[in-house]
């Protein structure tokens, strides 16, 4: 199977890329069953890639019902070390405007049905999760959306992400308390992937795109679907054009990553005491430990 160093996850309204050449869909199953959907590799300023659509290439997944376990595990699979995860947001903060796009170094967990970890059935792994995101990588990325000198775009470096259970969004009182924590935008999806990936030891950062402000905002109730929907649409073709940059980049100086180590102390079950068919689940993730 055809391998690929950088992966990208698309959120909603990134379902495929266009620039995407020499395109190949590929089904994986993994032990923590189906991603998403079928993976599509391919080369992006050339240089292979692989890309999965979050939601589904039809959006027809809940955040809730997001296979996070079998859509990091297929990346791992295809030996994805560098991840960008791109993700529509609402603006929690005024400076935070849509068409901005923000990418956070911290998470704050708003979940509650999520499986956010590989580890279990006899085999006990902590990661240290302090830098949630990747500082390299999230610097390769920030520098590429900076380069393109985009129209109505703002770039945040840094910020809190706060990962909401959903699929409803936030009360007023709720989009308060997260304003009054410092928080900087809200989603749904970002947290159990960046955990996961660390897991993995992938490196990851979060392309966060701005659609309209959370419901604090005095202008909030007059947002219409139809404008989330173009600002979606736009996010969509902004995200595509740094996503070719971010690839170029990391092609042409890939950072070191303390993610790439993440479980070489995290891992306190001796490894003579896992079961062996616990073992062979994890075993893409232990290899080098075994």
């Amino acid at each position: 199977m055809a391998q690929a160093k950088i992966g990208i996850i698309g959120g909603s309204g990134l379902y495929k890329m266009e620039a995407l050449k020499d395109v190949e869909e590929v089904v994986i199953d993994t032990p923590f069953g189906k991603p998403s959907d079928a993976l599509i590799l391919g080369t992006l300023a050339g240089t292979s890639v692989a890309f999965l659509a979050r939601h589904g290439r039809n959006h027809h997944l809940l955040p809730s019902e997001l296979p996070f376990r079998a859509n990091i595990y297929a990346m791992k699979s295809l030996g994805v070390e560098y991840l960008i995860s791109a993700s529509a947001v609402g603006s929690l903060k005024a400076e935070a405007k849509p068409l901005d796009m923000v990418v956070p170094d911290q998470f704050l967990d708003r979940t509650k049905n999520r499986i956010s970890t590989f580890f279990g059935d006899g085999i006990v792994a902590h990661i240290t999760f302090g830098d949630p995101v990747c500082p390299n990588l999230a610097n390769v990325l920030a520098d590429a959306v900076e380069s393109q000198n985009l129209k109505d775009v703002v770039l945040h470096r840094g910020g809190t992400y706060v990962c909401m259970e959903g699929p409803a969004f936030s009360t007023k009182a709720e989009s308060h308390l997260y304003r009054s924590w410092g928080a900087t935008i809200i989603g749904m999806t970002n947290l159990p992937e960046a955990k996961l990936a660390r897991e993995a030891e992938i490196a990851y950062a979060t392309l966060a795109l701005v659609t309209d402000y959370d419901c604090w905002h005095p202008d909030h109730d007059s947002v219409t679907v139809e404008m989330v929907i173009a600002n979606l649409q736009r996010n969509a073709v902004n995200a595509q054009k740094v996503i070719q940059e971010t690839v170029r980049r990391l092609t042409e100086n890939p950072p070191p990553s303390d993610a790439h180590s993440a479980l070489k102390y995290a891992i306190l079950t001796p490894m003579d005491k896992v079961a062996a068919s616990t073992k062979e689940k994890l075993r893409l993730l232990l290899q080098k430990y075994l």
